[in-house]
């Protein structure tokens, strides 16, 4: 018999986040290109930021030339937006503030999935390639303990696209109650593994 799934979270009903989502007002749009293998990956943290984000589009696929959504905001936002994106010609996210190499960011683009597949995302859209990139400061620690990676100052879907928001908009304190409900995610998630692999 299949296991019961919640009707707005999309979930199974015993790993079930409606009570988590923060409703937050983010003044920068952001878009999130999903890469397919992560729609159903119960570690995902998307669906909690989207969910609490006020403005937040998810589109999931891996060639996005095409993609009448991704187009739609290129052509809304023009040179107002920026992927959030470690690329050698990335240059490190600021506040809104002119002179600095995208002025008044309106729209971020995250990619989520594993760092090679948010790779394979990159690679495959040149669209991607050919706008401005921006990357976090050195020195923030992430909290997502519950999947592994070698690759330092790793951080989630949610807690990058919080700290960027956060630096971008110019209020530090915005996003906390979303991280602290990120905490509680990452806690939730590690009471169903076994004892002996819990770190």
């Amino acid at each position: 018999m299949s296991r019961p799934y919640c009707s707005s979270c999309q979930r199974p009903q015993v790993s079930c986040i409606c009570h988590l989502i923060y409703p937050t007002k983010n003044n920068v749009h952001v878009v999130i290109l999903q890469h397919p293998s992560e729609v159903k990956q119960t570690k995902g943290t998307v669906k909690l930021l989207s969910n609490s984000l006020s403005s937040c589009q998810v589109f999931i696929g891996e060639d996005f030339t095409y993609h009448k959504g991704l187009l739609e905001n290129l052509i809304k936002y023009k040179n107002k937006i920026a992927l959030l994106y470690p690329s050698t010609d990335a240059e490190i996210v600021k506040g809104n503030i002119e002179g600095k190499f995208i002025d008044n960011i309106q729209c971020i683009i995250l990619l989520d999935g594993t760092w090679k597949k948010a790779y394979r995302l990159y690679m495959m859209n040149k669209v991607l390639q050919d706008m401005p990139h921006c990357i976090l400061p050195d020195g923030i620690d992430g909290e997502y303990h519950i999947r592994k990676t070698q690759i330092k100052g790793a951080l989630s879907t949610l807690e990058a696209c919080c700290h960027g928001l956060a630096i971008i908009e110019g209020d530090s304190d915005k996003y906390e109650g979303l991280l602290k409900q990120f905490k509680k995610f990452n806690q939730m998630q590690l009471a169903f593994l076994p004892n002996n692999i819990k770190k």
